[in-house]
């Protein structure tokens, strides 16, 4: 059995990027799980459009640390907030714990998650209290602790798995259960939220290069080879989306994959 995180990566990297955008100025965004990987690049691109962005860390400290600095180089004010997805308070705290750093909210990324892969008869209860809690409560309770701050315009984006739309394999029952979840939170947040102004959208990706899931490792060519386009993405890649996603109005409930044709 094993487990990986969607935030994980071996580095912070901002030099695919285009330059600032401006679409995003005067915006404050949270990025759970914004240390590594996908959320680390999401809160770089974020704060190029020139958001202010929070991320949270559950272990990751200094790695969170290096995404505060190259945020405030890009000249936005970001800081680093420690919480745990699985525990109640601390997935609605850090919301809390944002608004009060940046001043408001405006988009919320719901990029933290785990997964634990392994034959279902392998799957304790104790991993899926864990897996729920983490990938589906948390997701809950930080969307709502962030809607009651976001004014007109909120956006709250969630990343999903491309095996929400296809399960190319046996191992992923309790993961891909855990994203499918998310899919009908998104949507039903979309028609609860639409109202306000605030939309809600979900990012499926594909096999993506992180520390935990390397282009390089001994699984890619696998991976690779289920896709369109046969090739890993980029937690760029995914993060351009998100930032898409981010500024659009008229989009809402929608389901977004960035997996290089791994659904086709």
């Amino acid at each position: 059995m094993t487990s990986h995180s969607a935030d994980n990566s071996a580095h912070i990297s901002d030099n695919t990027l285009p330059g600032p955008g401006g679409t995003l100025l005067g915006k404050a965004a949270l990025v759970t799980g914004g240390s590594r990987g996908i959320g680390a690049a999401t809160a770089l691109r974020l704060a190029r459009e020139g958001a202010d962005v929070a991320v949270t860390y559950v272990d990751g400290k200094e790695a969170a640390e290096d995404v505060v600095r190259a945020v405030r180089a890009l000249g936005r004010r970001a800081v680093a907030l420690r919480a745990d997805a699985a525990d109640a308070d601390e997935a609605a705290g850090a919301v809390t714990a944002a608004v009060r750093s940046l001043g408001r909210l405006d988009v919320l990324v719901n990029n933290a998650g785990i997964g634990v892969l392994g034959p279902l008869d392998a799957l304790t209860v104790s991993d899926v209290d864990r897996v729920l809690a983490v990938n589906v409560r948390g997701v809950f309770l930080a969307s709502r602790a962030a809607a009651a701050h976001m004014r007109e315009g909120g956006r709250i984006i969630t990343l999903g798995t491309c095996m929400t739309q296809r399960v190319p394999g046996p191992g992923g029952t309790l993961y891909t259960m855990s994203k499918a979840a998310l899919v009908g939170l998104t949507k039903a947040l979309a028609r609860e939220l639409g109202g306000r102004g605030i939309t809600a959208n979900i990012v499926h990706p594909g096999p993506i290069d992180t520390g935990m899931n390397p282009a390089d490792g001994p699984h890619a060519p696998a991976q690779a080879a289920m896709t369109a386009v046969g090739r890993f993405g980029t937690a760029d890649e995914v993060a351009a989306t998100i930032a898409h996603l981010a500024g659009a109005a008229y989009v809402t409930g929608a389901e977004f994959a960035v997996d290089g044709g791994h659904a086709a």
